[in-house]
């Protein structure tokens, strides 16, 4: 296998990227993680220069995000006259700049002596080009490592402690370990047995006494491309009323009701139109919320829209607004055009763009138990899910079907169940299409709705665990371990050939001879 990597080593690092992209939602094929890493650090071994390092993690990356993101083509075949030329570009153009912070982990990797110092400094770089991409450019949290693990939530309790990109940090360490013959394979079975054993016995914990509130959730499975038209918005409309109201009636009336529409579902202004909330409050029943996903405008003094907000609106069975909340974390190119008057093309849908609203807040219209809502991939970002006030529960309204059937829907549910593991609180995720979901506060599924489904769920909201290590400290322990890691590798200063000692040796040598 070294012999066929090193032929062709930026076409090999390429493949492997591509291979380990096998391991994220929906396949989550693990395993193939023991080739790909093993082998970029065969590759970063054999790279003659810090140049080759650093082409072999962007390379590497490349076929990584490449493979992990093909799914976005999607958004652009929704409008295929007018967007289908972006295909060949959007995607690879995307995942070249993501492959970026691979090639600095590399590099950083590089620069340590081989073996197991390169292993541990693969590991601590890995993270914290995680962590930056959260935050640079207004972030992009996507397909961390550690989601590999979302196929089920034993293999996630740690991130209660250590977060998602501790889990990156541990999946980075355990793919490793076979490059160290058998010893390591005999360590990464023990690791990954206690972390089976730790999860086991924090799912084994009793469960918290919920709080007595029951939820619908209603799926529309509105096609994109039909989601706008004038024609559709009626039908649309009624499509929802109808299963609220077929939902609804299956609900004890002695347990208040929450019944839950996902992102933009209402082809009204409900916000702004009080026959739009009129008709949505006749299928609540007494005492029912209705939180529902819609467009909100302010409006100028020539009545023409100054501004939109995506919203989540509250509505009372009389029709009233009870509370609204303006997602505050927008989607570049999706919902605004950065670097507006120098982009020559412009993808957001309609005259203006999106404005965003104050961030993180807890909601509780008609005494509901607290929340804090999420629209689309708010939910993607660790530790910015919440308030500092902790709310009971986390409510996330998504549109992926901007994406069809693909990995793309997944891929963001997966990134859901680990922000309720890692805040310890149930996580309620209403989507267009699907994967509508309910999870516990252990990131257990209660309730489900497929991809590509219509219909309505009954769901009761599961209790709140308390706050988690995670939810008091954030990426603390991550962070800490991720330095500890790096600590440990002793990156030397000169080149990776010689350590220290090595380069000291060397010069009294050379003094002697002269």
């Amino acid at each position: 296998m070294s012999s066929l990597l090193l032929r062709r080593p930026l076409l090999a690092a390429f493949g492997l990227g591509l291979l380990s992209a096998l391991a994220l939602p929906p396949l989550y094929l693990v395993p193939v993680l023991l080739l790909a890493i093993p082998g970029l650090l065969r590759l970063l071994d054999a790279a003659p220069d810090w140049k080759r390092a650093a082409l072999t993690g962007l390379a590497w990356g490349w076929g990584h995000h490449l493979l992990g993101l093909y799914w976005i083509s999607h958004a652009l075949l929704t409008d295929p006259w007018r967007w289908g030329w972006l295909v060949p570009i959007a995607v690879p153009g995307l995942a070249l700049p993501l492959a970026a912070y691979v090639a600095v982990a590399c590099l950083l990797a590089w620069w340590a002596r081989p073996g197991w110092r390169r292993w541990l400094a693969l590991a601590g770089a890995w993270v914290a080009m995680e962590i930056l991409r959260g935050h640079l450019l207004t972030g992009f949290p996507w397909n961390l490592l550690g989601t590999v693990w979302a196929f089920h939530a034993l293999p996630l309790q740690s991130a209660a402690w250590i977060g998602v990109h501790g889990l990156s940090l541990l999946t980075l360490l355990l793919a490793g370990l076979p490059r160290f013959g058998r010893r390591g394979w005999a360590a990464g079975a023990l690791a990954l047995a206690a972390l089976g054993l730790f999860g086991g016995l924090r799912l084994a914990q009793p469960e918290p006494a919920p709080p007595g509130v029951n939820l619908l959730l209603v799926q529309g499975n509105v096609a994109q491309e039909a989601k706008w038209r004038e024609d559709q918005r009626w039908p649309i409309f009624r499509r929802y009323l109808e299963l609220s109201q077929s939902g609804a009636v299956q609900a004890p009336a002695e347990v208040p009701l929450v019944v839950i529409w996902p992102e933009t579902a209402s082809p009204f202004l409900l916000p702004n139109d009080p026959a739009a909330r009129d008709y949505a409050s006749r299928v609540l029943p007494p005492g029912a919320v209705l939180l529902a996903g819609s467009v909100r405008a302010e409006w100028g003094a020539d009545q023409r829209a100054e501004r939109v907000f995506n919203s989540l609106s509250a509505i009372a069975p009389d029709g009233r607004l009870l509370a609204v909340y303006d997602k505050a974390h927008l989607v570049p190119f999706g919902e605004y055009m950065p670097l507006r008057g120098l982009i020559p093309i412009r993808v957001v849908q309609g005259g203006l763009d999106f404005s965003a609203g104050p961030g993180p807040v807890a909601l509780a219209p008609a005494g509901l138990p607290p929340f804090s809502p999420l629209i689309c991939y708010e939910v993607i970002f660790p530790g910015a899910v919440a308030p500092a006030s902790r709310p009971a529960w986390l409510l996330n309204i998504t549109n992926d079907a901007w994406f069809g059937v693909s990995a793309g829907p997944y891929q963001h549910l997966a990134a859901a169940r680990l922000r309720a593991v890692e805040e310890g609180l149930p996580l309620v995720r209403v989507a267009q299409t699907g994967v509508s979901a309910v999870f516990d506060a252990s990131g257990r599924v209660t309730a489900r709705i497929g991809l590509g489904e219509e219909g309505s769920v009954l769901a009761s909201l599961p209790g709140a665990r308390p706050a988690t290590p995670f939810a008091r400290f954030g990426d603390i322990f991550a962070i800490l371990f991720a330095a500890l890691a790096f600590g440990v590798a002793k990156l030397p200063s000169g080149t990776p050939k010689q350590g220290f000692g090595d380069r000291i040796r060397i010069i009294i040598e050379n003094s002697r001879k002269s």
